[in-house]
């Protein structure tokens, strides 16, 4: 009995701080049974008496201060050699310049496809609404392909 009361009674404390402030009834019936309210108006109730919350702030976390110079790698970082550095960039750069002509190639025959917002009909678009939803999605392609070129445009221009 004195376990479950404990038990209770702990889990009061662990109830948030607003809770934990505000008065504690034990009310006891006719049958002997226990039972704990926030409200003492019924019969047969009392205050019960909980100690305070006690706050404790967790400890500052050191601050640690820039020292002015730079970030160094660990001394069991690999390291690479001038020549393979260049080659590599060499090859990065290489590599967006074909995706960007690909992608210029693939932005120029939407366009054409497009033809202003004019697209030519097909056979299966006898409904005005699927000409209407490809034409959308021609344009929403158009857009996509030129926010890429955009993209491989400053990843060329922020290489060396």
């Amino acid at each position: 009995m004195k376990k479950i009361l404990t038990a209770i009674i702990s889990l009061l404390l662990m109830q948030s701080v607003a809770y934990a402030q505000s008065e504690v009834f034990l009310c006891v019936d006719a049958t002997g049974k226990k039972e704990y309210k926030n409200t003492g108006a019924t019969k047969g109730c009392s205050k019960v008496e909980l100690p305070g919350i006690t706050v404790v702030p967790a400890p500052a976390l050191p601050v640690k201060k820039a020292q002015g110079k730079p970030a160094s790698s660990p001394a069991d970082f690999p390291k690479v050699d001038d020549s393979t550095q260049k080659a590599r960039d060499s090859d990065r750069k290489q590599i967006l310049q074909d995706e960007l002509k690909s992608e210029q190639k693939k932005l120029d025959d939407l366009k054409k496809d497009y033809n202003n917002g004019e697209p030519e009909r097909l056979g299966s678009e006898r409904n005005f609404a699927k000409y209407q939803e490809r034409t959308s999605g021609m344009k929403d392609d158009i857009a996509r392909s030129t926010k890429n070129i955009e993209a491989l445009q400053r990843e060329l221009s922020n290489l060396k």
